[in-house]
C-alpha cells in the first residue's frame, strides 16, 4: 500500500492515517510512505490510505510526545518508523523501555535532532522592525530550520514576545502573532529583504561579550553552526574576532602584568604580618 501525506509536520495527519491502517491490520512491511511532493509528477498517483480518527489505539503515555516529535523530522523514513513502533507496541507495551532496540534507538536520535533544531530556533531568530498600521510595533524574522518545527515552537515566541506583532518566516512555513492569536501556514515562505538599525546593536553587543581568552572555535561552531551565520547580523564579526583573538589575549596579559596590585591586596598582606 502506498500512503501519501503532505509530510509537513502535521501530527494529526499521520495519526489519523496510522489509526486507519492499524484498524485494518496493515503490516508496516506492506506500506510505502510517500510525500505529496515526491508523487506530484507521477502519471498515476497512489490511492489515499484509509484514515480513521475514531478508532481507539492503546499506547504508553511516552509514545505520543515521541511520535509528535518524530513527525516533525525531515527524514521521510520517520513515518515508517513511527508506524512500526505503533504496530509493535500493540503486542509489547514495554517496547520503549528497551533503549537498545534499533527502532527505539533511532526514534530517540530523531527526537534529539528535532529538539536541537527547536533550541537553535529559540536562540537564532532575529526580529527586524517593519512599519505597523496600529499602535503596536511589528517585526519580521527569517529562520531556516532543518525540520518541520515552526508550528511546535510558536508557543515559545508567543509567550516571550506578547507585546508586539510579529511574523517568523521560514522555508518550512510561517507563524504570525497579532496580539490575539497565532496563525500558522505550512507553505514555504520567501526570505524578506529587510534592514534594521538593531543589527548594529547586535554587533556591538556580541563584540563586547566576546572573550578571546575563552575562545574554543570547535565548541563555538557546535553551539552556533556556520549554516546560521548568514542570517545573524553579529556573525559578520566572527571571522575577524577569531583571527584577532590571540593578539587580544596577549594584550590583556600585558595590561594585567603592568597594573599595580589593587588597594585591598596591601590590606590583606598587612593582616598576615
Amino acid at each position: 500500500m502506498r500512503v501519501v501525506l503532505r509530510a509537513r509536520g502535521d501530527f494529526g495527519e499521520w495519526r489519523d492515517t496510522a489509526r486507519g491502517l492499524l484498524a485494518q491490520g496493515v503490516d508496516p512491511r506492506d506500506i510505502d510512505w510517500l510525500s505529496e511532493e515526491a508523487v506530484g509528477q507521477e502519471l498515476f498517483p497512489p490511492v489515499p490510505a484509509p484514515r480513521s480518527a475514531a478508532h481507539r489505539v492503546s499506547v504508553p503515555k511516552d509514545f505520543l510526545p515521541l511520535a509528535e516529535s518524530l513527525i516533525c523530522h525531515s527524514d521521510l523514513a520517520r513515518f515508517d518508523l513511527a508506524y512500526r513502533l505503533l504496530w509493535r507496541l500493540q503486542s509489547d507495551k514495554n517496547l520503549l523501555l528497551i533503549k537498545s532496540d534499533p527502532d527505539v534507538e533511532r526514534a530517540h536520535a530523531l527526537n534529539r535532532s528535532v529538539h536541537r533544531d527547536g533550541h537553535k530556533m529559540h536562540a537564532f531568530v532575529r526580529f527586524k522592525e517593519v512599519p505597523a498600521p496600529g499602535l503596536r510595533r511589528a517585526f519580521v524574522a527569517w529562520f531556516e530550520p532543518d525540520h518541520w518545527i515552526v508550528a511546535r515552537n510558536a508557543g515559545f515566541f508567543q509567550r516571550r514576545f506578547t507585546d508586539m506583532d510579529w511574523m517568523i518566516a521560514t522555508p518550512k512555513g510561517s507563524i504570525v502573532w497579532d496580539g490575539e492569536s497565532v496563525r500558522f501556514c505550512d507553505e514555504p515562505a520567501e526570505q524578506p529583504d529587510i534592514m534594521d538599525d538593531a543589527d548594529d546593536l547586535w554587533r556591538t553587543y556580541y563584540a563586547n561579550i566576546f572573550n578571546p581568552a575563552r575562545l574554543k572555535v570547535k565548541m563555538m561552531q557546535t553551539e552556533m553552526p556556520k549554516k546560521y551565520w548568514k542570517n545573524l547580523p553579529e556573525a559578520v564579526l566572527i571571522p575577524e574576532l577569531i583571527v584577532g583573538a590571540e593578539q587580544r589575549v596577549r594584550e590583556m596579559a600585558e595590561r594585567a602584568a603592568s597594573n599595580s596590585a589593587p588597594v585591598f591586596h596591601a590590606r590583606l598582606q598587612s593582616r598576615k604580618t
